[in-house]
């Protein structure tokens, strides 16, 4: 969907904007721009002097073929006098030439001194800005480090920072904490005073109150028994011994049968 890539390339767009927005120094930005333009003008004054090598190269060559000019002219005069007229003809051929190839040399050397011109008007203009850029941006960084700390004064004196925002969301955490656990322990309070957690004990033992006492009164009963039956074995008898030898056979014939 061709819709589809262009809303994901805008959303990244975006997101990648905010990021640097957040992570951006406007000192730094203002230094990374004054120092592209101290870039901008060492390349202009290097263009400069390459123009300026460029002319003196040629003023040399034009002041050589000057030089060659008038050699030429007195050669061929001396020539014509010594009645060498094919020779005084050569000579002024050759300075012909050389009068050519200087003025072409004198052509170039005044276009260069006009971009020469041109390029110093220039430096001195892009040198006039850069020192205005340069003045502004300290005040701007100035402006701006006052402006920062003047926010992170006010910030941690209202309390709107971000670690003052954390520390204010955990308190409302453990407010709201602390609440739940005194619900918690109103609701138990309350139940105890209710009874609810008197017979916790008894729970899974499958006994109510009457069966407990029920069973109470059986084994007592029982108790009783044995011990009135005991009392009238011990009292039939003779002497202890053989009282307490039948009652241990009884109670062996008693264990065997309840074997």
């Amino acid at each position: 969907m061709p819709g589809l890539g262009g809303r994901m390339s805008t959303v990244i767009k975006a997101k990648i904007s905010r990021m640097l927005d957040r992570t951006e120094d406007p000192g730094e930005t203002l230094d990374y721009g004054y120092q592209k333009q101290v870039e901008m003008l060492q390349n202009v004054k290097k263009g400069i002097a390459d123009v300026v090598t460029a002319k003196k190269r040629l003023q040399m060559q034009s002041s050589k073929l000057e030089q060659q000019v008038v050699k030429l002219d007195t050669q061929a005069r001396q020539a014509l006098s010594q009645g060498r007229e094919d020779l005084a003809r050569m000579a002024l051929e050759r300075k012909t030439l050389a009068q050519t190839e200087l003025q072409s040399l004198d052509s170039q050397i005044t276009e260069l001194q006009g971009q020469q011109e041109k390029l110093t008007e220039n430096e001195q203009k892009l040198r006039t800005k850069i020192e205005a850029f340069r003045t502004k941006k300290e005040v701007i960084k100035a402006q701006y480090s006052a402006a920062e700390a003047q926010v992170k004064i006010s910030e941690a004196a209202s309390g709107v920072g971000e670690e003052m925002a954390d520390l204010g969301l955990a308190m409302q955490r453990a407010e709201e904490k602390t609440e739940t656990m005194r619900a918690r322990a109103g609701a138990v309070e309350e139940l105890e005073a209710a009874g609810t957690f008197d017979d916790i004990t008894q729970l899974g033992s499958g006994q109510d109150d009457i069966e407990r006492e029920l069973s109470e009164l059986t084994s007592g009963a029982q108790v009783d028994d044995e011990l009135a039956k005991m009392k009238a074995e011990l009292g039939s008898g003779g002497d202890d011994s053989p009282a307490l030898e039948q009652g241990a056979e009884q109670g062996a014939e008693q264990g065997k049968e309840n074997a």
